[in-house]
């Protein structure tokens, strides 16, 4: 344990040194005030051994109100229990991961009395996700003389996650959805005779299908009796989330990997307002991360833990082995949504090629995310040379972009260019779209 000298310690160093003034006045003056001086010293010293197993009973515990999420400021606390028969005047400092944002100061001074504890806070914000550590609490308390600063460490090292913004991805869906939110979503579309999912029986009326005669119940009650169907109500949404090449690119002080995932959030908080069980599938050369289609709090604390340490990798994705998967985990059709990125043309003809290992059983929607909104770039006059270049750059882009979804529906999938501002919107649009005309 380390110390240093206290201002009280230097007070009355520097009032030993006065005598000196007039020690050509008194001999032997300078021998009195040297053995003065080693004397404090010695008695900084001692005060140092003495104090300094004062704190070893101290405890302190590090608390968090509530698990790190991208961009939300956290408070940290700290509580010091002194069990001690002595009040103790302390200055902290905690160590807290370089890579977050210190919201305010990380250090306090205060006294606590005896068998007493105090408490102090402050906030971080971490950029992005990850797992990242707190490091001990340096701590400076006051010897019992006064003399000298005893300092040393306390609590453990403590690791942490940083999980996607859950409040950010429904305050998304909100936005998305306005005064919809809690009507559209939860509406079920239930056209009789036209689902898959028996509803109820009821007696045969010309024009029934007769594949759709019960020739069971008929004989049981002695009259044509009809099943009556609904379409499903709980249907399965896959998400393919890309975490390839392209996805490291960024949108203002995000990657696209991050925008994509937050909508990913919001998708699967409004699929489970509708109640229907959303799977997760996170892809790059291989299948990263996978969770099967369920819905609940249980189900979206799996998707979080899952997707806290999941970073874009510049690689090139493999859009067949991803849909392979898909194809052969889950059995029952689904909506499968691959959030991706395409820019030339050899990326787009793998996906078309891949797409139809999903097709017929299962019907998938490509949204692609764009850097910027292309076509605000290519709608304006060129001011000057450099320009010129840039929109044919834009044009040929486009081009390549709007022909990629062209085969994306011509081999039965849905197909969306998006913005990083737009994806959201358009994604549950496209969802409820989907479920209210029964697509599936």
């Amino acid at each position: 344990m380390r110390f240093v000298f206290t201002r009280r310690f230097y007070l009355v160093l520097a009032a030993a040194f006065v005598p000196l003034s007039i020690a050509w006045m008194v001999p032997g003056l300078t021998a009195a005030v040297v053995v003065l001086d080693l004397l404090l010293l010695a008695a900084a010293i001692a005060d140092h051994l003495v104090s300094r197993n004062d704190i070893a009973e101290v405890q302190l515990q590090r608390g968090f109100e509530r698990r790190f999420a991208i961009g939300d400021a956290t408070r940290v606390s700290l509580t010091l229990e002194n069990p001690t028969s002595r009040a103790l005047s302390l200055h902290i400092k905690d160590e807290y991961p370089p890579q977050m944002r210190l919201e305010e100061t990380r250090e306090a001074s205060f006294q606590i009395p005896a068998h007493s504890t105090a408490e102090f806070y402050y906030h971080v914000t971490p950029p992005k996700r990850g797992k990242y550590s707190f490091g001990r609490t340096a701590v400076r308390f006051r010897s019992r003389l006064g003399l000298v600063w005893c300092q040393t460490v306390l609590g453990a090292e403590q690791a942490v996650k940083v999980y996607p913004n859950m409040r950010r991805a429904r305050e998304m869906e909100l936005k998305a959805l306005g005064a919809r939110s809690f009507l559209a979503i939860q509406r079920r579309a239930v056209r009789r005779g036209e689902g898959r999912e028996f509803e109820s029986m009821r007696d045969y009326v010309r024009g029934d299908e007769l594949r759709h005669i019960s020739w069971t119940a008929t004989a049981r009650r002695h009259k044509l009796t009809t099943r009556q169907y609904q379409i499903e109500r709980d249907q399965t949404l896959i998400i393919a989330l890309d975490a390839g090449r392209l996805m490291t690119g960024r949108i203002g002080t995000e990657t696209k990997f991050d925008t994509a995932l937050h909508a990913s959030l919001a998708l699967m908080s409004a699929s489970a307002r509708a109640g229907d069980n959303c799977g997760l599938v996170v892809f790059g050369r291989r299948v990263k991360k996978f969770l099967p289609p369920k819905r609940g709090p249980e189900h979206l604390d799996a998707v979080l833990e899952a997707l806290h340490d999941v970073e874009p990798e510049l690689i090139e994705p493999s859009y067949s082995r991803a849909f392979q998967f898909i194809a052969s985990s889950t059995k029952k059709r689904a909506f499968v949504v691959v959030l991706t990125d395409l820019v030339d043309k050899d990326s787009s003809r793998e996906l078309i090629t891949s797409l139809k290992l999903l097709r017929p059983r299962h019907l998938p929607l490509v949204a692609t995310i764009g850097d910027r909104d292309l076509n605000r770039i290519v709608a304006e006059p060129p001011p000057d040379e450099r320009n010129v270049f840039l929109q044919s750059a834009a044009e040929e882009i486009i081009h390549q972009r709007e022909s990629a979804l062209r085969l994306v529906e011509t081999v039965g999938g849905l197909a969306l260019d998006v913005t990083g501002d737009t994806l959201t919107p358009r994604l549950l649009e496209t969802y409820l779209r989907v479920k209210e005309r029964g697509m599936l």
